[in-house]
Parts: structure tokens; C-alpha cells; sequence
């Protein structure tokens, strides 16, 4: 019989007889390796969700594609650019955006926001006139009509959709000099709220306004742009737009992707789940020692059968071989269950999202076939070294009385 080592390693795993001591200890081993893959599993799920659903959040913050200028805030030549934009096949749209910071106050109360000034176009980039939760999108046929995110509303007590309630915005001007009145510190401009929308934490304290708005505010010439943000028809093409936009409008033009853009954000997700995994991987590896545990009482416990198997002439080699693919059916045997619960418990939270990060924001997760792989490479590795060490016994070991 080729398979001997195999077929008794698969009997002395699987067979009702036996030391009750042996048979607890091997599949406490089997258990807790169990344990151990289904928990690697789950976490790695999750953050596979979180980073779904992180790409979500900065959706509305981050284009496909964003063009800013290399040299000063406002982009140059912006009649060549939009051209190269427009005759482009693999965009989809693109928009002109200015961005600042801004002071606004209302009935004597004030705030430090972010003015977002968009042209007509930016619902088809960033479609955040879906997102209205109350009131309504701007028309733009009025350049101080804006949409607000909702807890900067709320703290400001701003009427929604009233067109008496106006709502000052300030901005500092550029400049040197003395100042001898009032209107030479800041701009100003009132506004109406026709709406609300959700930050998400990544648009907290954002008011979207038309891009006239921002240009009066700034003292800046019409059609002036800080940055254009592009949607693809294919996202995936990403990098290799980037590259044929910036041999077409060369050096003066900077472009990100949305990567690119979160970088510092992505390198912290990265860094974590790479913690969360060596963490998870050491887990595993302690694991691994109920294995060789499990291995040792095995040959204790079936010493006078290694002898009587060595003196029927079975190869010291083989015999070996039989405590090692004894280890090895552990370890696979914890895998596949592991991961078996570990789907079931994904699958779980779902579709019934019971456990929950805070009250309104479930735990996402996400079950992604490289997981799999990870998780399962991962264990199998320790438990291939694990094996493979503690199934070297001696010759002296099996003849000793």
C-alpha cells in the first residue's frame, strides 16, 4: 500500500478507539485551530468591508481624476485644458471647482467652514444633489443659493429653503496696507440655504455654492478654476489617463488620482490591517503548539504500536511521515472548518448586521476570495513547520523499553 503513513495518520485521527486522553487533546488542537482561522478570517472580512466602505465616504470628496496647477492656486490656460478634456474618449465628464476656507455667521452665530464653488456640470462628477436630505439642489440661476451639510446647519439654526434668510459669508482679502474701513478686511456675500446634505465626516462643515459665488469672493476673473475633477467611463483606467492628459498639457498641470489623493489615508488603512494580520498571525502560530502537543501524546500513546510497526518493517521514514500527516490533517481539518464558520458569520453579519460599530453604523464586511487564500497559506505554513518538527523521533526512542 503506497499511502500506509496516510491511511494509519487518517485512522489514528478519525478512529472511536483509543485513549479518551488522545482522541480530547487531538481535537482540542483541531478546535482551537478552528478558533483561531475562523477569527483571522472574520477581522480581515472586515476590514476588507471598511475599505469599501471608506471608498464610499470619500466618494463625494475625490474624483476619478483631479487637475491642479504646479505653480500658484489657479489653473492656467484654462480654455486649452478644457478642450483636451472635452476631445478626450475616455472621459466621461469633468467640472470646475474652487475650494476655500470661509467664515459664515447667521443670527449672531458664526462658524469656520470649507466653500466648495461648482459649476453646473459637478453633479454628473459627484452626483451630491442625490444626497439632498432636505430641501433642494441649487438651481444656479442665482450665484448665493448653496447646499449645506447638515450638523453646520444645524448649529448655525439656518432656515432650509427660506428666501428671507440670508446667511453671511466672509472672506478675508489678499493684500497689504492700512486698513481704514471695514470692506477692507474681507469679502462678503449673503447667501440662502436650499438644502442639506449629509458630511459623511469626509464633507463635514461644507457648503456647495455655484462657482460665481466663490469667484466673487476670491476677487478672482470670470471662469477661473483651482481644480478640475473628472469622472471616467472607466475608473480602472485611471493611471494610464493621468498619463496621456499630462503629455498633452504639460508641466504646469498636476494630476491625482483618488488614490493618490488619499495617500496619507490609504497608508494608514494599509498599516493597520497589516498590524491586524501579523497580530492575527502570531495567534495562529501559538495555535499551532496544541498541535504539537497533540503530537506528542500521539507518539506516547502509540508507542507500542510504532514498535511493533517498526518491527514488521515499517521504514523509520514512514512512520515519521504517519505523525506528520497526522499534523497536517489537523491543520487542514481546522482550516476548512474555520473558514466554513468563518463565512457563515460573515454571511450573517450581512444580511442581519447585528453587531455594530456605534448605534446607526453596523460592522461592514465584505467576503473576498484572496482572504481565503491569506487565512488559509497562513495556517497551513505553521502548521507544516509544527508537524514537520515534532514528527522527528528518533530510532533510540522507538527500541528504548
Amino acid at each position: 500500500m503506497k499511502n500506509i503513513a496516510f491511511y494509519i495518520a487518517s485512522r489514528y485521527l478519525l478512529s472511536k478507539k483509543g485513549s479518551t486522553a488522545v482522541t480530547f487533546i487531538t481535537w482540542l488542537a483541531v478546535g482551537a485551530m478552528t478558533v483561531a482561522v475562523t477569527a483571522m478570517f472574520v477581522i480581515i472580512s472586515v476590514f476588507s468591508g471598511l475599505e469599501d466602505l471608506n471608498k464610499d465616504l470619500i466618494s463625494n470628496l475625490h474624483a476619478d481624476l483631479t487637475i491642479k496647477s504646479t505653480s500658484g492656486k489657479t489653473i492656467k490656460d484654462l480654455k486649452k485644458v478644457t478642450t483636451v478634456l472635452s476631445d478626450h474618449k475616455d472621459i466621461s465628464h469633468f467640472s470646475k471647482m474652487i475650494e476655500e476656507k470661509v467664515y459664515i455667521s447667521y443670527n449672531g452665530k458664526g462658524d469656520i467652514a470649507y466653500l466648495r464653488g461648482v459649476d453646473s456640470a459637478y453633479v454628473t462628477v459627484n452626483p451630491i444633489n442625490k444626497e439632498v436630505i432636505y430641501g433642494s439642489y441649487p438651481g444656479f440661476d442665482y450665484s448665493n443659493e448653496v447646499i449645506m451639510e447638515n450638523s453646520l446647519d444645524n448649529r448655525l439654526s439656518i432656515p432650509v429653503d427660506t428666501s428671507n434668510a440670508y446667511a453671511t459669508v466672509l472672506m478675508p482679502k489678499p493684500g497689504t496696507g492700512i486698513i481704514s474701513r471695514e470692506d477692507d478686511i474681507y469679502n462678503k456675500k449673503d447667501i440662502i440655504v436650499t438644502g442639506v446634505f449629509p458630511g459623511k465626516d469626509q464633507l463635514d462643515n461644507y457648503i456647495i455654492a455655484p462657482l460665481e459665488l466663490a469667484e466673487e469672493l476670491l476677487d478672482l476673473p470670470k471662469k477661473s478654476a483651482y481644480q478640475i475633477v473628472i469622472k471616467l467611463k472607466n475608473p480602472e483606467n485611471a493611471d494610464a489617463v493621468k498619463q496621456n492628459l499630462l503629455a498633452s498639457l504639460g508641466k504646469n498641470i498636476q494630476i491625482k488620482t483618488k488614490e493618490e489623493e488619499n495617500a496619507a489615508f490609504w497608508k494608514m488603512i494599509n498599516t493597520e490591517k497589516l498590524f491586524i494580520y501579523l497580530i492575527f498571525a502570531l495567534v495562529i502560530f501559538i495555535t499551532t503548539f496544541n498541535l504539537a502537543g497533540a503530537i506528542i501524546i500521539l507518539q506516547l500513546d502509540k508507542k507500542e504500536q510504532a514498535k511493533s510497526l517498526v518491527s514488521l518493517g515499517l521504514p523509520l521514514r514512514d512512520l515519521r511521515r504517519i505523525y506528520f500527516y497526522t499534523g497536517i490533517l489537523i491543520v487542514v481539518l481546522g482550516i476548512i472548518s474555520g473558514l466554513l464558520v468563518g463565512t457563515a458569520l460573515c454571511y450573517f453579519q450581512q444580511y442581519t448586521e447585528f453587531f455594530k460599530a456605534n448605534e446607526m453604523l453596523p460592522f461592514p464586511v465584505k467576503i473576498v476570495g484572496k482572504n481565503y487564500f491569506i487565512v488559509a497559506l497562513t495556517a497551513a505554513l505553521f502548521g507544516f513547520i509544527i508537524s514537520l518538527v515534532f514528527s522527528k523521533i528518533s530510532k533510540e526512542y522507538i527500541t528504548k523499553s
